[in-house]
C-alpha cells in the first residue's frame, strides 16, 4: 500500500520535462537507452568532450536533453533506434500532465485493445490525432464500466485531457501488438513504481504468496477484498493462488473423466450417472472476484488496469476512497481478506469512528490503527471466512491494544501469529508478523487455541535485516504449520519453531502475543553432547593456534631500516595502469527471480559449488571485516528491466573494504571463489606473472601505508586504493614475503575461529545451566 501518493510530475531520477516542454533524461535514462550500466555513462561524460551538457536536476543528478543525448548516441554508434519499449517510457515520464496521469490513459488504451482489439484496430487505422482523441474518451468509458464497474477509479479521459496525448496512445498501441496488452502494462507500471520507490510501500512477491496461501487453505478464494490495496500485489497473488487451484481441480477431474470414459466405455447415449458425474467433474471453477480500495486516486486507477488486465475473466472492482471512513464494499461478505494496512497511523479516524459497528471487539486507541483494520477485514467476512494481515510487531504487545486482543481470543478470532523474519517488507529492519483470523459462526465453535510460528531464523547471512530471507524455508515452514493446525485443531511443538497455545493461557495483565515470547529455544547449543563437540573443537583449535604463533626473525636477519626506506616504490594506481593488475569497484549486480527462486543473469560459469543460473552469495565488507563467509544476497532486479551482471571473485583475488579506516585486505580462497563483490569493497585482481597476491594483500594492511591513502569526512574514512603503496621487488622476493604474510593470516584465522568457538561455548553453558539441560557438578 503507499505511505503517499506519487505526485503526478514524480520522475523517478529517469527523465522529465522542463517548463518549455523539452524532454529530459538523466544518466540512469541514457543507461537504459544504450542498454549499459551507470559507470559507462559516467565514463562518456569524462572521455567525450562533446557529451551534451545538463541541461537541468542537480549537481549530483544532472538532466540532458533527450533529443541531444539520442542524437548523440547514434552519432557514436550506441544507439541504432530507441526501443519501443522506452520510447513509450520517455512519452510517459514527459507527458506534460505527469507520469501517473500518462500512465493511466495508456493503461486505459491497452484495456480497450486487449478487450475489443477490432475496434481498436479499426480506430487507430482510420482517425487522424484530432479524431482518435475526440471518439477514444466514449469507448474508452465503454470498456472501463464493463470490466470495472460504472464506478471505477479510472477517471479524467476526457477530450481536453487525451488532446496531447495522440502520439502516447498509438504507442501504446504498437506496444500492445508487440509484447501484448498485459506485459506492456506491466513493464510501463512496474518501471513507473521503481522509479518512485520513495512515494509507495510496495508488498513484496514472497509476503503476498504465502499470505493467499494462507487465505486459501481451508476454502477455494471464490471473493477476495484488499482494502488497502496499493498497487494490488495481494489481489495479484489472491488471483494467481486461484488460478493453480483451478488448473489443479482441472487436472485432477481429467483423470477422472478418464477413468469413467473407460468405465463407461459402452454407453451408447452418453447420459448415464458415469456421464454426468463426468461433466460436471470437467467443469471449470468460477474466476475469483477482487475486491480493492485505495485512498490514492492515481494508485487506485494503475491498480485496477493492473488486475484489469493481468486477471481476464475475473470481476475486479476497484475503488479510490479511505476504506475506515468511507467504506466502499459495506455489505461484502469475502471468502478472504488480505490486508497489508498503513502501520503506525494516528488519523485514522478515530475521533469520527467511535460509535461504528464494525468496532465488535472493542473501539480501537488512537495509538492502534492496526487493530482497526483488523477489525475491519473481520466484519467484511462471510463466517467461517479466512483473514490475512501483515502487522507490525508492537501489535502483538502493546499495551493499549491488550483488551482487543483478548476478546479476539475469548471468541476465537484470532488463530494464528507467524514472525517473519527482517526484511521480509518494508520497513525492512523491523521482524514483522502475519495474523491470521477466521470469523466465528458457520456452525463452528470458538477455537480454544493460537498457533505461534516464528521463522526469524529461517534466513539467509547474518541479522539487521541485511540480507534477503529464505522464502522457500519460510513458505514452507509456516504453511505447513497453519495447515495441521488449521486441520487437527493442535499441533505437535518444535521447539524455537511452532507452538499452540491454550487461548485462556494467554489471558493475563498483557495478552503478549508475540511468538518469540512463547516458544522455548532448542536445546542450549544441541544440547550437552553437542556442548562437548564445541570443546573437543576449541582444544584442538588453541593447540593450532599455540602451533601458529608467529616468532619474530632472529636478530642478524633484520633488513637494515636505512635500506628498506630507499628500495622504490609504486602504487596501486601505477600498478593498475601498467596492466599488472585489474581493479574493479563492488555493488554491482542484480538478480532475477523465477518461481521463488533467485537467479544470475549473464554468461559467466559458476563456481563456488553453485548451480548453473543460481544467483552467488555476496561477500560484504562486513564479511571481510570479520573474517567470515559470503553473508549477502544480490538485490532483486526491477520488474520493469533485466538483472544486472554481478563482478564474480575468483581465486587469487584481493579484496580491500574502502570505508571504516582499518588495515584490511582479504585474498579470495577456493571457499570464496564465485561470490559477488559487495558495496564498499574493491576488488584488486593481479596478474600472476608480475605480483604476488599474498605479497599483495600484505603490503595494503600496512597502518602507515593505509594512513596515507585515507581521506578523513566527519562521519567516515574512506581508503583511495589508488594511493596504496607497494615496494618494487622480484617476484621471488614478493613469495618469500608472501609465505610470510598468509602464515599471520593463517594465525589470524586460528585466534578468529578459537574467538567464536569460546564465545559458543561460554553461553552454550550459560543456557544448558539456566535451563536444565546442564548440571552444575
Amino acid at each position: 500500500m503507499p505511505d503517499n501518493a506519487s505526485p503526478d510530475n514524480a520522475t523517478g531520477g529517469t527523465a522529465g520535462v522542463t517548463a518549455t516542454g523539452t524532454a529530459e533524461v538523466t544518466a540512469a535514462g541514457i543507461a537504459r537507452l544504450a542498454g549499459v550500466g551507470r559507470a559507462a555513462v559516467s565514463n562518456w561524460r569524462r572521455r567525450h568532450a562533446d557529451f551534451p551538457k545538463p541541461v537541468g536536476g542537480t549537481e549530483t543528478s544532472p538532466a540532458f536533453a533527450l533529443r541531444d543525448i539520442e542524437q548523440w548516441l547514434r552519432d557514436q554508434g550506441k544507439l541504432a533506434e530507441v526501443p519501443l519499449r522506452e520510447r513509450v517510457w520517455q512519452q510517459l515520464v514527459g507527458h506534460p500532465a505527469g507520469t501517473a496521469t500518462a500512465l493511466r490513459q495508456a493503461g486505459a488504451v491497452l484495456l480497450l485493445v486487449h478487450e475489443r482489439p477490432a475496434v481498436w484496430q479499426q480506430l487507430r487505422t482510420a482517425a487522424d490525432d484530432a479524431e482518435l482523441t475526440g471518439v477514444l474518451p466514449a469507448m474508452l468509458d465503454a470498456v472501463l464500466a464493463a470490466r470495472l464497474g460504472p464506478e471505477h477509479p479510472v477517471r479524467g479521459l476526457t477530450r481536453e485531457a487525451l488532446a496531447p496525448s495522440a502520439a502516447l496512445v498509438r504507442a501504446a498501441g504498437d506496444l500492445a501488438a508487440a509484447d501484448g496488452a498485459p506485459q506492456a502494462y506491466t513493464f510501463l507500471l512496474g518501471r513507473h513504481l521503481d522509479a518512485n520507490p520513495r512515494q509507495y510501500t510496495l508488498t513484496p512477491p514472497g509476503p503476498a504468496a504465502l499470505m493467499a496461501e494462507l487465505a486459501a487453505s481451508a476454502a477455494p478464494l471464490g471473493t477476495v477484498l484488499d482494502p488497502a490495496c496499493g498497487a494490488g500485489a495481494l489481489l495479484t497473488a489472491a488471483r494467481e493462488r486461484a488460478g493453480q487451484e483451478a488448473a489443479a481441480g482441472q487436472e485432477t477431474a481429467g483423470q477422472e473423466t478418464a477413468g469413467q470414459g473407460i468405465a463407461g466405455q459402452g454407453a451408447a447415449d452418453g447420459t448415464d450417472g458415469a456421464g454426468a458425474t463426468s461433466s460436471q467433474a470437467g467443469a471449470p471453477a468460477a474466476p475469483v472476484t477482487l475486491h480493492g480500495q485505495e485512498a490514492d486516486p492515481d494508485l487506485a486507477a494503475l491498480t485496477a488496469l493492473r488486475l484489469a488486465l493481468s486477471a481476464p475473466g475475473a470481476p475486479v472492482r476497484v475503488r479510490a476512497a479511505d476504506t475506515l471512513r468511507a467504506d466502499a464494499f459495506p455489505e461484502l461478505a469475502a471468502d478472504a481478506v488480505l490486508v497489508h494496512p498503513p502501520f503506525n497511523e494516528r488519523n485514522w479516524g478515530h475521533d469520527e469512528l467511535a460509535y461504528d459497528p464494525r468496532w465488535e471487539y472493542g473501539f480501537p486507541a488512537r495509538t492502534e490503527s492496526e487493530l482497526a483494520w483488523v477489525q475491519h477485514a473481520l466484519a467484511r467476512l462471510r463466517p467461517g471466512g479466512t483473514a490475512v494481515l501483515l502487522m507490525p510487531p508492537a501489535a502483538a504487545s502493546r499495551r493499549s491494544g491488550r483488551r482487543i486482543r483478548a476478546d479476539l481470543l475469548r471468541r476465537g478470532a484470532l488463530r494464528a501469529v507467524i514472525a517473519l523474519p527482517a526484511g521480509a517488507a518494508p520497513p525492512n529492519g523491523v521482524p514483522l508478523h502475519l495474523w491470521v483470523l477466521r470469523k466465528p459462526g458457520g456452525g463452528q465453535p470458538p477455537a480454544p487455541h493460537l498457533l505461534v510460528v516464528d521463522t526469524a531464523d529461517l534466513a539467509t547471512g547474518t541479522p539487521a535485516g541485511r540480507d534477503r530471507p529464505d522464502w522457500q524455508s519460510v513458505h514452507t515452514t509456516a504453511v505447513e504449520a497453519w495447515q495441521t493446525f488449521d486441520r487437527e485443531g493442535g499441533i505437535e511443538e518444535l521447539p524455537g519453531v511452532r507452538r499452540s497455545l491454550a487461548a485462556i493461557d494467554l489471558l493475563d495483565d498483557d495478552v503478549d502475543l508475540a511468538p518469540a515470547r512463547h516458544l522455548p529455544p532448542p536445546a542450549a547449543a544441541g544440547g550437552p553432547a553437542e556442548l562437548a563437540r564445541v570443546r573437543e573443537r576449541l582444544t584442538a583449535t588453541l593447540a593450532r593456534t599455540t602451533e601458529l604463533t608467529p616468532r619474530p626473525a632472529p636478530g642478524d636477519t633484520v633488513p637494515d631500516p636505512a635500506a628498506t626506506a630507499r628500495r622504490p616504490l609504486t602504487t596501486v594506481g601505477e600498478l593498475a595502469r601498467s596492466g599488472a593488475l585489474v581493479l574493479r569497484a563492488g555493488g554491482a549486480g542484480t538478480a532475477a527471480t523465477s518461481g521463488g527462486t533467485t537467479l544470475l543473469t549473464g554468461t559467466t560459469p559458476p563456481e563456488g559449488g553453485r548451480e548453473p543460473g543460481e544467483a552467488p552469495a555476496v561477500l560484504t565488507d562486513h564479511d571481510v571485516i570479520g573474517g567470515g563467509a559470503p553473508s549477502g544476497a544480490l538485490p532483486e532486479a526491477p520488474a520493469s528491466g533485466p538483472a544486472e551482471e554481478a563482478v564474480l571473485l575468483r581465486e587469487g583475488d584481493v579484496v580491500v573494504p574502502v570505508l571504516g579506516g582499518g588495515a584490511v585486505a582479504r585474498v579470495v580462497d577456493e571457499a570464496t571463489a564465485g561470490a559477488a563483490l559487495g558495496r564498499n569493497l574493491t576488488l584488486l585482481r593481479p596478474d600472476p606473472a608480475a605480483l604476488d597476491p599474498w605479497f599483495l594483500a600484505g603490503f595494503l594492511r600496512g597502518t602507515a601505508n593505509t594512513r596515507q591513502a585515507s581521506s578523513y569526512a566527519s562521519t567516515a574514512t574512506r581508503l583511495d586504493v589508488r594511493r596504496l603503496h607497494l615496494p618494487r621487488l622480484p617476484l621471488a622476493e614478493q613469495r618469500r614475503y608472501g609465505q610470510r604474510f598468509r602464515e599471520l593470516a593463517d594465525f589470524e584465522g586460528a585466534l578468529r575461529l578459537a574467538s567464536r568457538l569460546g564465545e559458543q561455548l561460554i553461553q552454550g553453558l550459560h543456557d544448558g545451566l539456566t535451563e536444565g539441560s546442564v548440571a552444575p557438578d
